[in-house]
């Protein structure tokens, strides 16, 4: 979690500490998995995957990707961009 908060305040050139402060940790769901892990050794040998980035640079990609398209954010935010998935998609999917 330290390492999340640290990458985005470094992309957005926030400070770690004052980020740190919003999360608010509550107690977990019964049943609830404590971590997630990926074992991508099947995909791996059956299809020849290899990582192309590490953990970290996937990261900063994916947070530099949200921060350049805050439009996209927005119609997320605001339902826009659920009206156009049922537009499109309510005969194929449901939400």
């Amino acid at each position: 979690l330290h390492k999340v908060i640290e990458l985005v305040a470094n992309e957005i050139g926030g400070d770690v500490e004052k980020i740190k402060k919003l999360i608010t940790f509550v107690k977990d769901r019964p049943g609830h998995d404590m971590r997630y892990a990926i074992d991508c050794t099947k995909i791996k040998n059956e299809l020849g995957w290899k990582q192309s980035v590490s953990f970290e640079e996937g990261l900063k990609k994916t947070i530099r990707w949200y921060l350049s398209n805050d439009e996209w954010v927005r119609h997320v935010q605001d339902g826009t961009y659920r009206d156009w998935i049922l537009k499109n998609y309510e005969k194929r999917y449901t939400i």
